[in-house]
């Protein structure tokens, strides 16, 4: 569908998935954390290349939202963040009232 060749498991996310399976994970969908910049996992190959190969090197279960997260490249996860965090327009007055919470 995204014009990739194939994905490849690493040793590590192939027990993984040996592991979700034997657990009865085995027909969750899944969700794919890889570079905001292409659908490859490779940053510098930005766009929509083709004929890509796709490496997932860790698969965690997301067991509450019902799926199956494989982690590419050198993704993070994390919660997602603004760039200005808001505790930068939180103030505390001399008389003790805080301003900016919402």
């Amino acid at each position: 569908v995204y014009g990739g060749k194939r994905v490849v498991l690493t040793a590590n996310a192939q027990k993984q998935a040996k592991q979700l399976e034997d657990l009865g994970f085995g027909n969750c969908p899944i969700c794919v954390a890889k570079t905001q910049y292409s659908l490859t996992d490779d940053q510098t190959k930005l766009g929509a290349p083709t004929d890509f190969e796709v490496t997932v090197r860790n698969l965690k279960i997301s067991a509450g939202a019902g799926f199956i997260v494989a982690l590419t490249g050198e993704i993070m996860t994390m919660p997602g963040l603004p760039k200005v965090p808001a505790a930068e327009k939180i103030d505390v007055d001399e008389t003790g009232k805080i301003t900016g919470l919402f």
